[in-house]
């Protein structure tokens, strides 16, 4: 009997000591097995939750039917894993080993490639665990979106036709109907149902870096509506890296009074150039962000179009940066606006680098270069423009 106790406190020791002699993993290992990815395919670990413009920090080629991808995580942190050039699937990634399984299909419109997957299951991250216990709540969202917009599609449709083919007073028309107040109802509903499960996620973890980094993946921008969410969190959670990305972007620094970031532009040509060049003997230049698919964007042209007919001769110059992904989208718009001034499409991250995360997006700034008026457009732009030829011209 003895003999077995003590075989049994050996052994119990053993299993303590293997335990305790285990180091904590100082590097991350993710083996990515998609059915669907071929041999060949490049895969990449973008960074995500950072609302700008990230490079892959680790990348491997599918071999076998599966690709391996290494690093070191320093704390938990989101990714997109994803085909190059094509928007995957996000990961919570910590050090140790990490399997990625699932399937992909690919697909393809308009020129792009486009992958769906189904059945993703990620082993060995808690972290990833967690991110989908906490986000569960919004897991019905995509369903509710679904059934408004089934509910409402014989008035969204008359809509649709309507505007596609400019017939104002057919729009006015169908405003007053009750198909339109249903849908612009139910709109309101569903918005403001996503707004709720959103905040409640958020402030349901607002103690640690968690309530900043799923506000940071649920949002694409903040306004001052979000900026009480912020107060809301606890030190730690405003003091973590996800935490100090989202007061950037709440409690946004001005530019007026400062030089507006450097950054290079390209052009149809693929020639570099800077605004300093382009703008070089003017007096005043505004620096306009848009897309061509943005339709406050092109409203606004008319208006930029007058400012340049009226001031292009006395010293002022407009410099456009698309912020479209595809340069063919770009040009399109270019062909249909016609527009006179010079124009980029942003290859090389200026929106990051002016902070710009949402267009239309203008910095009017003088010939030193330094910002005179940011977020500035339509009767304020023009007022302010008058006023500073008005000077200058005494």
């Amino acid at each position: 009997m003895k003999r077995i106790k003590k075989a049994m406190l050996l052994a119990i020791a053993c299993v303590m000591a293997a335990a305790c002699s285990e180091k904590p993993a100082t590097s991350y290992t993710i083996e990515y097995r998609l059915q669907g990815i071929p041999d060949g395919t490049k895969i990449e670990l973008v960074p995500s939750a950072t609302h700008k413009k990230e490079v892959p920090v680790a990348e491997s080629v599918v071999t076998g039917g599966k690709a391996i991808l290494t690093g070191v995580a320093d704390e938990p942190r989101m990714f997109y894993i994803q085909v190059q050039g094509s928007r995957g699937v996000k990961i919570m990634v910590e050090n140790g080993k990490i399997i990625l399984t699932g399937k992909a299909t690919k697909s393809e419109r308009d020129g792009d490639i486009f992958y769906t997957y189904n059945d993703i299951v990620v082993k060995g991250s808690k972290p990833h665990d967690l991110y989908l216990q906490k986000t569960a709540p919004r897991n019905g969202l995509d369903s509710l979106y679904k059934a408004y917009h089934e509910n409402n599609n014989a008035i969204s449709e008359a809509l649709r036709a309507a505007r596609a083919n400019k017939d104002k007073a057919l729009l006015d028309s169908l405003y007053t109907t009750a198909a339109y107040k249903k849908l612009a109802a139910d709109e309101k509903d569903f918005f403001e149902t996503v707004t709720r499960i959103t905040e409640g996620i958020i402030m349901d973890n607002k103690d640690t870096w968690w309530g900043p980094m799923l506000m940071l993946d649920f949002m694409s921008y903040f306004t001052k509506e979000q900026q009480p969410w912020y107060d809301e969190f606890s030190q730690e959670a405003k003091d973590s890296y996800y935490g100090k990305i989202v007061k950037k972007e709440i409690f946004p620094e001005t530019f007026v009074g400062k030089p507006l970031p450097a950054f290079t532009l390209i052009g149809k040509d693929n020639k570099e150039t800077t605004v300093a060049s382009v703008g070089a003997g003017e007096k005043y230049i505004l620096v306009d962000f848009w897309a061509s698919w943005c339709s406050p964007c092109r409203k606004e042209i008319p208006n930029l179009k007058n400012l340049y007919k009226k001031y292009a001769s006395k010293g002022f110059e407009i410099i456009s940066i698309s912020t479209d992904k595809k340069a063919a989208d770009w040009e399109k718009a270019l062909n249909e606006e016609k527009l006179a001034w010079p124009n980029y499409l942003d290859t090389k991250g200026a929106a990051d680098a002016c902070r710009v995360k949402a267009i239309p997006a203008m910095f009017l700034i003088d010939d030193k270069g330094i910002v005179i008026a940011e977020k500035i457009r339509g009767e304020e732009l023009a007022a302010k423009l008058a006023e500073l030829f008005k000077t200058a011209g005494k």
